[in-house]
């Protein structure tokens, strides 16, 4: 059986059906640190498919692929996709309807 899962972005997400292993927002958050700049654990991310808000630290992510994905812990929809190369980091952010992301200080 073809666990495979082609996204809206055409992306590849194998191993996402039952028992699929993946790990927090916490676990994950170093890398999307080193995107946005600034810490990411704490913010707070409305899902594009449910509506929910929730913090990035509660994400389902799974990063088994060639980059990261990380899921509304609500209904799994794919919050952000995260793939890092040599010379960039891109991100596609169409799976949340906005972040709120706290300022330090």
């Amino acid at each position: 059986m073809d666990e495979s899962v082609v996204d809206d972005a055409g992306m590849n997400e194998v191993g996402m059906g039952e028992g699929a292993r993946y790990v927090d927002g916490n676990a994950a958050a170093g890398a999307f640190a080193e995107a946005f700049g600034t810490e990411v654990s704490a913010s707070t991310l409305t899902c594009a498919g449910c509506g929910r808000a929730g913090r990035f630290a509660d994400r389902h992510v799974y990063d088994r692929g060639p980059g990261m994905v990380a899921r509304c812990p609500y209904c799994g929809e794919v919050n952000v996709h995260l793939v890092r190369t040599p010379t960039d980091v891109w991100l596609d952010l169409r799976g949340s309807s906005s972040w709120r992301i706290p300022l330090s200080g």
